[in-house]
């Protein structure tokens, strides 16, 4: 019988446990000599396992039951997975090669006793716990199935907060700025609510009609599981249906004025058929996705890190910075952390603003146009502002340092760095025009520098007018956009051919797991395999290919979903789509909604996989109009719905497999997540429907009169959107006789990229660095151009380095603890300081007028400077890439 944590741990840190008889400081000490050989030898081991005392010490048992031909089929399995995984430690990696590269090891074992032994370690590390050592920090190892979760307080609860963030959500979703509640802000609100529960309801039986079954309506202790079902539930139900922005500009006078689409009905079929087809997919998914152990997820950790903080009562001291014991409890550093950030997020949002736009060079000379260019952060690259922010939600920006692998960020950082020097090569060579537009706009232009009006390219019928194209102007781009454009074909292909590279082994492994789900008449449970207790040799399936971890066994104890309860939703929301688009007269093709669910099939899960391992997400929404604009040329409604298939589908699909796996780490049983995530959608969807009809009939609703700041911008944005890609079609911009059309090599530069990066790795095998390149991260860094510069992402570089290279490289027991813990409080506290700012001094436009606000817009960085001028009074114009070459007379 394996020890619980409670007595490994009592029993592995002596130093710790004698703190209070030996004093702080001389246990200190204890754990910070090196001196001893059994020390240097753990410290040694800790090193190239990528693990602490804890978790070696715990290990050790199931360890020494394991034989030397179980320890070679695992890690022969471990290679073939993990070989090209750059979360998975390098150190740890070079010692099980040079374990498999021995020769006589099984005749003459005790010659090669400690490397045995090492292995052995990690071997029970990888089968009892998690390769990773992120993972082992915020994940228990443990279950205990006797934990309630379906409950009536979790339930009420749970619907409680859908109804809740799906009716703020759709509400303020319209408004400029928007309000949103995100999954930890209700997390932590529903925290109160289930320890009021717990207190205050009284203990009775509730009986449920016609079963004779009766429940309890206070169970008891209110617990980690049922608290995770209720964010589970949030976060399922706070994402408002994208097919909202469609109903917009369909229903608005200013846009396609059809009034049928106020119908509750056809609002509701579009919004269930886009919510649950990737819901659908999602569990289709999940052989690929959620139940390996490689697909880490990352975002999840910090949620059930929360949680844990929230729960977990349990608190041992850890030796971390300036040589001292920390034994502040998780809850307490969470309290604390959360606190200061609260406080200090009220000076670079509201009072004190230079804070967060901290543009101190471009302060010399506000109107030197090239000094804005390389250091400006509003309106220039940013790419030599060496201190850009002090504001942690601008950190966050593009990467969350603390909870992103630092691969990942440093990739994607680098990405964006190199684009930056492109950016610049267009924009002063005057590339396509765009030294008269700003560098880094997302915004389209005409001919004349100012915005595209598309209403001028329609006819009376809101329809693509050649006549009217062609006197007016083609569509132009700033530098900064136009680049992203071509990166966002290139990390298309780029993410294809990455994991046909790198993870076709996996994949391959996935779809015959898939196959087995659909198989009728067999037991199901996590891998077809029945094991719970951890037998060692029931954990390695070698003629697979497959190992299973901790978390899959324990799960297997839990009654699985079958895949075809999931197949069951993809086809009852394809029905609903198919209704919502037949039956009303949006002159668009049932075929819209199997053409979006065909783009999804193909990228859910190379995404899904890149988004499990760097925690960065690829969406589809530019191919989905790229593809849904060329098909459907002119009908900017029918690109809509494909745009909304094409990427909602696989968006939901992604989130839906998180929470899936958040579910998988907390040991929620399957069939009650299923339920969970069900009845969350269908209340979203119920909810935002309602409140969208309302919406609809405020007055001035969507104009400069609006009340309430319901100015629409998200709808004007995608209506714009839907004409340059539906209407006026990529064709004409990105085709052969566009003047863009060289933006499309990106499709074959995204393969280059990624066949060159294999190769290297194929070449330099044991090169630490070349294996940290992830070609698929270095490209999405260069999708965060425009209207955003290379000075929201730096910032995140630093403090990555100091959380996973030099804290977690010394003191990985302290990062363990608290790292998670900081990243979900900060985040958290930004959330709720914002949301009282905004319903308070600045609903009530209450500013300090001062210059550490003011001094954030000045010069260039108050309206973007350009490199050459028009003269627009007189009608002067750049040509239009059409014509002969002479500039017309305006």
């Amino acid at each position: 019988m394996a020890r619980s944590v409670n007595e490994t741990r009592e029993i592995s840190s002596p130093e710790q446990n004698n703190a209070g008889v030996l004093g702080e400081k001389e246990a200190v000490e204890r754990v910070y000599s090196h001196d001893s050989e059994d020390m240097q030898r753990t410290l040694t081991i800790e090193g190239h396992l990528n693990a602490t005392e804890d978790d070696i010490l715990e290990a050790k048992e199931a360890a020494n039951a394991m034989s030397l031909e179980t320890v070679t089929k695992l890690m022969e399995n471990v290679i073939r997975i993990h070989d090209g995984d750059p979360n998975f430690p390098f150190v740890t990696l070079q010692k099980i090669k040079e374990f498999l590269a021995k020769d006589g090891l099984a005749e003459n074992p005790e010659k090669h006793e400690r490397l045995i032994q090492e292995m052995k370690l990690e071997a029970a590390l990888i089968t009892h716990n998690s390769p990773y050592a992120e993972v082992r920090a915020a994940v228990d190892n443990h279950d205990d199935p006797a934990l309630h979760v379906s409950t009536i307080r979790a339930w009420t609860i749970g619907i409680v907060f859908s109804v809740f963030l799906a009716f703020v959500n759709q509400l303020f979703s319209i408004r400029q700025p928007s309000i949103r509640f995100d999954t930890n802000v209700a997390q932590l609100l529903a925290y109160p609510l289930g320890k009021a529960w717990e207190r205050w309801m009284p203990r009775a039986d509730i009986p449920i009609p016609f079963t004779g079954i009766k429940v309890p309506l206070n169970p008891g202790r209110f617990n980690k599981k049922e608290h995770m079902l209720i964010a589970i539930m949030a976060n399922t139900s706070r994402s408002t249906p994208y097919t909202a922005y469609i109903v917009w500009v369909q229903v608005l006078p200013q846009y396609f004025n059809q009034q049928y689409a106020r119908s509750f009905g056809y609002m509701f079929c579009n919004a269930f058929a886009t919510n649950f087809i990737g819901y659908g997919l999602a569990g289709l998914t999940r052989k690929f996705l959620v139940y390996p152990s490689y697909c880490v997820w990352p975002s999840s950790l910090v949620t059930i890190a929360l949680n844990s903080a929230l729960h977990n009562e349990e608190n041992h001291g850890v030796a971390g910075p300036f040589k001292k014991m920390w034994n502040i409890s998780r809850y307490n550093f969470f309290l604390v952390t959360f606190a200061g950030m609260f406080v200090y997020f009220w000076f670079p949002n509201y009072i004190f603003s230079v804070l967060s736009y901290f543009s101190w060079m471009t302060w010399i000379a506000p109107n030197n146009l090239n000094l804005e260019i390389w250091t400006g952060m509003k309106n220039g690259l940013g790419l030599f502002n060496p201190v850009p922010t002090f504001d942690w939600n601008i950190i966050c920006f593009t990467t969350d340092p603390l909870m992103i692998p630092s691969f990942s960020t440093f990739n994607a950082v680098g990405g964006m760095f190199l684009t930056g020097f492109l950016i610049a090569a267009v924009w002063y060579s005057n590339t396509w025009n765009t030294g008269y537009l700003p560098i880094i706009s997302n915004r389209i232009y005409d001919h004349y520098g100012k915005l595209y009006n598309v209403s001028r390219t329609l006819d009376s019928h809101g329809m693509y007018d050649e006549a009217k194209y062609k006197a007016y102007s083609a569509p132009y781009m700033t530098a900064g956009n136009s680049l992203v454009y071509g990166f966002f074909f290139a990390v298309y292909s780029a993410i294809v051919t990455h994991v046909v590279l790198y993870h076709r082994y996996e994949i391959a492994m996935g779809f015959k797991n898939l196959w087995r789900g659909f198989q009728w008449g067999k037991k199901k449970s996590r891998n077809n395999t029945a094991t719970v207790d951890g037998a060692a040799d029931d954990t390695i399936r070698a003629n697979e290919g497959e190992y299973q971890d901790v978390h899959n066994r324990l799960m297997a104890a839990y009654p699985e979903v079958s895949e075809w309860w999931y197949f069951g939703v993809l086809i009852i929301s394809i029905v609903f789509g198919i209704v919502g688009i037949a039956v009303w007269p949006t002159y668009t093709s049932v075929g819209t909604v199997f053409y979006g669910i065909l783009l999804c099939l193909v990228f859910v899960v190379p995404c899904g996989i890149v988004l499990a391992m760097t925690g960065i997400e690829i969406t589809l929404n530019v191919l989905a109009e790229f593809i849904g604009g060329m098909i459907v040329e002119g009908n900017a409604l029918a690109m809509n719905f494909f745009k909304s298939y094409g990427y909602v589908t696989c968006a939901h699909a992604l989130s839906f497999a998180n929470d899936l796996k958040i579910a998988h780490y907390v040991k929620i049983p399957p069939r009650v997540t299923f339920a969970g995530q069900l009845i969350a959608t269908l209340i979203s969807t119920l909810v935002c429907t309602g409140v969208l009809k309302f919406q609809m009939d405020i007055k001035n609703v969507c104009s400069e009169e609006a009340p309430m700041r319901f100015l629409c911008p998200g709808p004007n944005t995608f209506f714009t959107a839907s004409v340059l890609w539906g209407t006026i079609g990529p064709i004409k911009v990105f085709g052969k006789d566009g003047q863009y059309r060289w933006l499309l090599m990106g499709f074959p530069i995204g393969i280059l990229l990624v066949l060159v990066s294999w190769s290297l790795k194929k070449a330099l095998p044991n090169s630490r660095a070349v294996r940290q390149v992830h070609v698929v991260a270095l490209i999405a860094g260069s999708l965060q151009w425009a209207p955003y510069s290379f000075s929201y992402a730096w910032g995140a570089v630093p403090v990555a380095w100091f959380s996973w290279i030099f804290i977690r490289g010394r003191y990985l027991a302290f990062w363990s603890k608290y790292n998670y813990v900081l990243s979900g409080s900060l985040s958290a506290a930004i959330a709720i300081s914002a949301i009282v700012m905004l319903f308070s001094v600045q609903w009530a436009e209450k500013e300090i007028a001062w210059w550490g606000n003011d001094q954030a817009s000045v010069g260039c960085e108050l309206k973007p400077c350009t490199m050459h001028h028009l003269d627009k009074a007189a009608g002067e114009r750049f040509y239009p890439w059409w014509s002969d070459g002479k500039i017309p007379a305006p």
